[in-house]
């Protein structure tokens, strides 16, 4: 009998790091991986971040693996195994995930494949500063089998224990390990053999962001794209993700909750895209606050 694939399924809240922690194990595992992406918007960054490498990646996008997607999940997973014959299976879900569903569906439905475990990432900044924890991040939480308690190093040393404490509270049993930037030891991401059985779920998914998505050829200022990201929040802007020309380079830009960074990065033209609860709305006057970041040097 023909051993079935394992399969990883990284789950966590918007901008919590699960983009960061792909590109980790990519470079630490030396080992075929397929990678199945699936995004909150209609244009593909994360993808785009990680392509290039010796992978093969499959993007789920325009809604959510958890609901209306798992129909063309369970069809990726099965080209992926036709085609590829990867060591390995890493599925990335939109932070808006719920994981219960996915779960079971991988064990009702796909044979050939097991669900190793379950990371969630949770981003330690943002639950300090936002105490309350959504239905969503309870339960990816809870489904865990293992929490990287992310960006430790942006809080307190005495915060952390609290943060601990109170996800202890919601899974006793998963392993959970701090974590700066995502690095962890990939031993202790795959040969989990999660034990758990899932049973099947009243599962009503209502996504509570929209999104929208920009792309341009025009260049801008480091400098101004820097007082435009402080102001993010203000437009009702949760999580903004992408590339930027500027100053002469180009740039990876994310924005979570207030935070953000410019890495270095090349990419051949501005392509960003922006989530939050009232966004739409405010489109306009995102767009035409970045319009007036566009450098003067061009």
């Amino acid at each position: 009998m023909t051993a079935r694939l394992p399969m990883t399924l990284i789950t966590g809240a918007l901008g919590s790091g699960k983009t960061t922690l792909l590109r980790h194990i990519l470079a630490s595992l030396d080992q075929k991986i397929a990678i199945l992406m699936n995004e909150f918007g209609e244009m593909a960054i994360d993808s785009k971040i990680i392509q290039g490498r010796d992978i093969k990646i499959a993007e789920l996008g325009g809604g959510c693996v958890c609901c209306s997607l798992q129909g063309e999940f369970e069809a990726a997973v099965r080209e992926i195994l036709q085609t590829v014959d990867p060591d390995l299976i890493v599925v990335e879900t939109t932070g808006l995930a719920e994981p219960e569903a996915l779960i079971f569906d991988v064990q009702e439905s796909l044979t050939d494949v097991r669900l190793d475990g379950v990371v969630t990432v949770v981003d330690a900044d943002s639950l300090v500063r936002f105490p309350q924890i959504g239905h969503t991040s309870r339960m990816q939480i809870e489904d865990a089998d293992l929490i990287l308690l992310n960006k430790v190093d942006l809080i307190e040393a005495g915060q952390v224990a609290s943060v601990e404490e109170k996800l202890r509270g919601i899974n006793p049993t998963a392993a959970l390990v701090r974590t700066v930037r995502a690095e962890v030891d990939p031993d202790l991401l795959f040969g989990i053999s999660r034990g758990r059985v899932a049973t099947p779920a009243a599962h009503a998914h209502q996504p509570e962001f929209a999104s929208f998505s920009f792309v341009s050829d025009s260049r801008y200022s480091l400098k101004r794209l820097d007082g435009w990201a402080a102001e993010l929040s203000d437009f009702g802007v949760y999580r903004s993700k992408g590339f930027v020309q500027a100053d002469g380079q180009s740039w990876l830009f994310n924005f979570v909750a207030g935070r953000w960074e410019f890495e270095p990065f090349e990419a051949e033209r501005t392509t960003l895209v922006f989530i939050g609860t009232d966004v739409l709305e405010k489109k306009e006057r995102i767009l035409e606050a970045l319009a007036d970041c566009e450098s003067s040097d061009e």
